[in-house]
């Protein structure tokens, strides 16, 4: 049903996109080098899990755009779950990668058939266009732009704010929560009972079951997100 919804959805964003005058770049003419895989988890609204054919687990960034952090409530968890709804778990993707991030991730434009992962979380407001890094993309160059541009005119996602901070200027500044310092997650419904001692990753059987730490807790306390990407303990399954 999940997977059924996901193709209506992204079937709609491709009317959308052409409705709004951007192009869909076709994914077999954009990757010179294409690399499969499919869908094992979204860490936030620009980084994932990817399974490739050979069963390596690769973590990948989406080039060229920028996602709130999870910090920045509501942003960060409205691009998270629209990056989910996107890309279910699962789901077949290919990759250009374009480059390494000093993390180690892979920084790739995604695509599930001819739909840029990238260009449609830029479009429907979820992410902004990362300029510093812009070059990496020069075929989804002005596509991105003119989906920016569209998001911000229609005051969609992260640009229903009058005056919203840039992802980048939120990492930059050190700040640990975009929400007031009287929310904590013990008065948050379905969170976790902070332990006497601490969390590691051995204490956990799944890397689902890290991830659901990570996000009860803001700010990463028990230094589960190492490399700072959004997804607890790579390494367990």
């Amino acid at each position: 049903m999940n997977r059924m919804k996901a193709c209506r959805g992204r079937t709609w964003l491709i009317s959308s996109l052409a409705f709004a005058g951007i192009s869909i770049v076709n994914a077999t003419a954009a990757i010179a080098q294409p690399l499969t895989g499919t869908i094992l988890s979204v860490g936030d609204g620009d980084t994932l899990r990817i399974k490739t054919p050979d069963q390596k687990t690769i973590t990948a960034r989406l080039a060229c755009i920028d996602a709130a952090e999870l910090a920045q409530k509501p942003y960060g968890e409205a691009a998270r779950v629209r990056l989910q709804q996107l890309l279910p778990v699962g789901q077949t993707v290919s990759l250009a990668i374009a480059d390494t991030d000093r993390y180690g991730r892979s920084v790739a434009k995604v695509y599930v058939g001819n739909l840029s992962i990238n260009l449609a979380m830029v479009h429907e407001g979820q992410a902004v266009v990362y300029r510093q890094y812009l070059s990496a993309c020069p075929e989804l160059r002005e596509q991105l732009l003119r989906a920016e541009a569209s998001a911000k005119a229609r005051r969609l996602g992260i640009w229903a704010q009058p005056n919203p901070t840039m992802p980048w200027d939120f990492r930059h500044s050190g700040q640990k929560s975009g929400v007031p310092k009287t929310s904590s997650p013990q008065s948050q419904p379905n969170s976790l009972t902070r332990p006497a001692g601490d969390y590691d990753c051995k204490d956990f059987r799944t890397q689902a079951e890290a991830q659901r730490v990570l996000d009860t807790y803001p700010g990463d306390p028990f230094r589960l997100d190492r490399d700072g990407d959004g997804i607890a303990c790579e390494s367990l399954p």
